[in-house]
């Protein structure tokens, strides 16, 4: 690390902040998919450029110079630019990067390109895909028709080239399909994946404009915590493959968080040229524009006056919200994230949009 990164790193904590570990970097906006709940509303990939190469090797080589330890390349879908295999083997060449994530839809998966992964190394390299149901009707609802059968067939080539233990499972909980959750664990087992990881539905982006998809309900939550607690099969795998928010607040409520909010340790740049302190926290107000004509050492400390209000304000929504006083999961939630808040409701110090969730969960009784 050069002298300079060290000075930069020095600035971020004399701002009260941690250094950022994790990077994620989208490569294009384009899309081969119109997915209802899109968060970042992403586009055909037919209309517009993916990235230039150049800029994205530049961003990979500098986070990496700075200390990162996490990479994911993302998208809209990574496989519509046209050089994601470089740029993969770009994030794979730096010895300090611990994990490099493929964030894809699969529908794009073919036997050459996971070909191609497997050339890569495997002590680093996950592919997480965003599968949203157990069945056509739950995931083509918001993904589009057919779009579950190629999913599907681009996860079984990636089991079939013994890449099962490197994918994982990323799945959006919203009402309509909540109750795929047990039936997807199951499948996630049989086909040899590592891992099924859900979060909760964000109306932003695309979802504030459908009326036709909303987050699960507080009922849902607790059936689910019911059936953990009953049926010994789905508790066995859970703990073998699952991470599912319910569940996990559930089993944590009597565990204080220590951190209020992890900010820039999770640092997002989009395909737009802005880059964010959070994934979770994609807002105008806390982004820094015009990103690939600066290093990133430099856009971060311009980001620090800004950033350096966010973990005062999670202290602050500790302390004041009113609806987190009498919640006997206070101490784990911390007010929840302020990143959903701001998306959900335009304001740092409300409640977050799982506010009733988080309650239902821990406010539940203990099973007899």
């Amino acid at each position: 690390m050069t002298k300079s990164n060290h000075e930069i790193l020095r600035r971020i904590r004399n701002a009260g902040l941690n250094p950022p570990e994790a990077l994620t970097l989208l490569v294009t906006s384009g899309c081969n998919l119109h997915c209802r709940h899109c968060l970042l509303d992403c586009q055909s990939h037919t209309e517009v450029e993916p990235v230039p190469t150049e800029i994205l090797l530049k961003r990979i080589n500098e986070f990496a110079d700075l200390g990162g330890k996490q990479i994911s390349i993302a998208g809209g879908e990574p496989f519509c630019h046209p050089d994601w295999y470089q740029l993969l083997t770009s994030c794979c060449r730096h010895a300090d990067f611990q994990e490099v994530c493929l964030q894809t839809n699969a529908t794009l998966l073919t036997p050459g390109r996971v070909s191609a992964l497997l050339e890569l190394p495997m002590d680093k390299l996950f592919v997480q895909v965003s599968l949203d149901g157990a069945s056509n009707e739950t995931h083509d609802y918001v993904r589009g028709p057919g779009t579950y059968e190629l999913s599907i067939m681009g996860i079984r080539l990636l089991a079939e080239a013994g890449l099962g233990e490197r994918t994982r499972i990323a799945f959006t909980e919203m009402f309509h399909n909540f109750e795929d959750l047990p039936a997807l664990l199951e499948m996630v087992d049989r086909l040899g994946i590592s891992r099924l990881v859900s979060g909760t539905l964000l109306k932003g982006g695309r979802a504030t404009r459908s009326d036709r998809i909303a987050l699960p309900v507080p009922s849902q939550y607790l059936d689910l915590i019911t059936r953990y607690h009953k049926d010994d099969r789905f508790k066995s795998l859970y703990h073998r493959r699952g991470n599912i928010a319910a569940i996990e607040w559930h089993n944590g409520m009597s565990l204080p968080n220590a951190n209020v909010c992890t900010c820039i340790k999770n640092l997002f740049i989009d395909a737009n040229r802005w880059m964010y302190p959070c994934v979770m926290m994609p807002a105008e107000k806390y982004a820094v524009k015009a990103v690939h004509n600066r290093s990133l050492g430099q856009l971060i400390i311009e980001s620090l006056p800004l950033w350096a209000e966010l973990p005062q304000i999670g202290k602050r929504r500790q302390a004041e919200l009113k609806f987190c006083r009498d919640c006997p999961g206070k101490d784990h939630c911390l007010g929840g994230c302020m990143g959903r808040a701001y998306t959900a409701h335009g304001n740092l110090m409300e409640v977050e949009d799982r506010c009733a969730l988080r309650k239902a969960v821990y406010c539940r009784r203990p099973p007899s």
